[in-house]
């Protein structure tokens, strides 16, 4: 049998690594390893961290997140990225990967836990709502 489900951050470049197949299923423009690699070592530089879940030896699902403060907010933890492996959906790693994210967030002093999603990912909102996270505002962009 193979090792337990884990849910971990990732500390070592082994590891974010081995996240970076399944990251690339929701952030395909990323291109290659070396590219992934180097964001998340310049992002990590303003507190980004990712998170994953192994299971059987592989990633299973993957998240990018960071902690943050706000005058409206207070202190919380932004979601930037949340993905669980194609093969693998529908098998409890999202929920175990959003429930270390909310514990870690407690831990941390945090009041909330945000995150946007795109609007075609109707599955993923559903996900979310049966998580309890509510849509509470508008996400506003303007390309530059």
């Amino acid at each position: 049998m193979g090792d337990p489900m884990t849910v971990k951050l990732a500390e070592s470049d082994a590891e974010r690594r081995a996240c970076f197949p399944v990251m690339r299923q929701l952030r395909a423009h990323l291109g290659d390893e070396d590219v992934f690699l180097e964001r998340v070592a310049r992002q990590g530089t303003q507190g980004y961290r990712l998170a994953f879940v192994a299971d059987d030896g592989a990633v299973r699902a993957v998240a990018g997140f960071r902690v943050g403060e706000t005058l409206f907010a207070g202190k919380w933890l932004y979601v930037d990225d949340l993905v669980t492996d194609e093969a693998a959906r529908s098998k409890g790693y999202g929920k175990a990967l959003l429930d270390f994210l909310k514990a870690h967030a407690r831990e941390q002093g945090c009041r909330e836990l945000h995150l946007d999603s795109g609007v075609q990912r109707r599955e993923a909102h559903a996900f979310y709502f049966r998580e309890g996270l509510r849509i509470s505002s508008y996400h506003f962009q303007l390309e530059l």
